[in-house]
């Protein structure tokens, strides 16, 4: 349980990260962990859409993860876009 939870955490924390460099943002650690971990989720559904939901370990899991992030910020960022408008 808790081994999970620190696996989730430093693959949230990795995803975040780089999504936020491959987005040009600037979020911080704790969102970086947000944005990752629900970056995963996302990241998740669309591989499985795909079929490639096979687990291939944590390289695997961070890619998946950092897909994931950068749709959300992509999403974030064209909502943030249409209220300015």
């Amino acid at each position: 349980m808790i081994g999970g939870l620190i696996f989730w955490i430093i693959v949230g924390a990795i995803a975040g990260f780089l999504a936020e460099k491959i987005m040009k943002a600037d979020m911080g650690l704790l969102m970086n962990i947000v944005v990752g971990i629900v970056g995963a989720l996302i990241g998740g559904f669309l591989v499985g859409l795909i079929g490639l939901d096979d687990d291939g370990g944590l390289i695997w899991s961070i890619l998946v993860a950092t897909l994931g992030a950068v749709v959300l910020l992509w999403v974030v960022n064209k909502f943030k876009e249409r209220s300015v408008a």
